[in-house]
């Protein structure tokens, strides 16, 4: 596994203080709600860390707020697994399950007999929507329904066996990364609220889209061998690698530079801000709150990776799970799956 490839991320890194409650807290949660079991599944689902993730890539949550934080990328890590066996390979039965998570987003609740996943994911939904504004939760909706629906696309790519192009790549990668929901949540986490014509302006929104892709480049990176023995064709080192017809070492170094690239961006639009916020006339407490946004994505970025380049999820997966088999020991989806 790559785990010796570095990416310069000059973003600052930091920690929430509240993580040994969090650990405590998330492993209670994911008990209750059934997403882990006991045992074995337990030590494995610990070793991952999520708490670590959540007050790495929100430092300034606290309390219930990275309990919040924790639990969805339980959520995030858990759901995903549940993909890499014969699922994972089958759109049409993907598209069925995902269609129930998405049910949830749009006011259907999981009935007496629901699977755990979906009994977990209502539980973040209700809990991450309490009182948001209107306006974050009909976005955060759209993110959320983009994430379930990539699933069937990506099990579309194992069939088809071979990488698609960068452009089809990143379409599906980034849905199935999921990686808006957590800069969306580090907007509700920092207590902030960017005014509509600044949030979607060309800075904020190509920031944004820099700080999605850095994270997922990244992951792909570190989880590559673990992707590959499962058949995945969504990783950016083998959409390089087949699209250039290189070597795996200049796939390894092409996704490098990916990301550099998107680092520079992000930099570079940063200081862009201080004159859109004058243009639009923003006053010094508006301007404060899309600074905020802004050190929250940067946080992200710097505390994702932080968190991968450390996890046991990557560094000891061949040990725990087999290496062309499920990445879970918890079966924790309905009858569908």
């Amino acid at each position: 596994m790559p785990q010796d490839v570095e990416f310069h991320l000059p973003f600052p890194v930091a920690s929430s203080p509240d993580l040994e409650g969090a650990r405590r807290r998330n492993l209670e949660w994911v008990r209750r709600v059934g997403l882990v079991g006991e045992g074995r599944s337990a030590q494995w689902y610990a070793a991952w860390d999520m708490p670590a993730l959540a007050a790495l890539g929100f430092p300034y949550a606290r309390g219930g707020m990275l309990d919040l934080c924790a639990d969805a990328m339980a959520f995030f890590f858990v759901f995903d697994d549940q993909f890499d066996g014969v699922l994972g390979r089958t759109p049409a039965r993907a598209a069925t399950v995902c269609q129930k998570m998405i049910d949830i987003v749009h006011g259907v609740p999981p009935g007496r007999d629901a699977d755990a996943c979906s009994v977990a994911f209502a539980d973040v939904w209700a809990r991450s929507t309490d009182g948001a504004r209107p306006g974050w939760v009909a976005r955060v909706a759209h993110e959320w329904e983009y994430y379930f629906a990539a699933h069937a696309h990506e099990a579309m790519g194992r069939l088809r066996g071979t990488p698609a192009d960068l452009e089809t790549y990143l379409q599906v990668r980034r849905g199935i990364a999921g990686t808006d929901l957590p800069l969306s949540l580090g907007e509700r986490a920092a207590a902030v609220t960017v005014a509509p014509a600044v949030f979607h302006s060309p800075e904020l929104r190509l920031m944004r889209r820099a700080a999605i892709d850095v994270t997922l480049m990244c992951n792909d990176v570190y989880s590559l061998e673990k992707e590959e023995a499962r058949g995945d064709m969504d990783n950016l080192v083998l959409v390089l690698e087949h699209g250039r017809r290189c070597t795996r070492g200049e796939a390894v170094a092409g996704a490098r530079e990916e990301v550099r690239r998107r680092v520079v961006r992000f930099q570079e639009l940063a200081l862009r801000v201080p004159g859109l916020c004058a243009l639009l006339g923003l006053t010094a407490r508006e301007a404060a709150a899309v600074d905020r946004y802004v050190e929250a994505m940067a946080l992200w970025m710097s505390g994702y990776h932080a968190w991968q380049t450390r996890t046991h999820r990557y560094t000891d997966a061949p040990s725990v799970v087999p290496a062309t088999g499920p990445g879970y020991l918890d079966r924790v989806l309905g009858p569908d799956a």
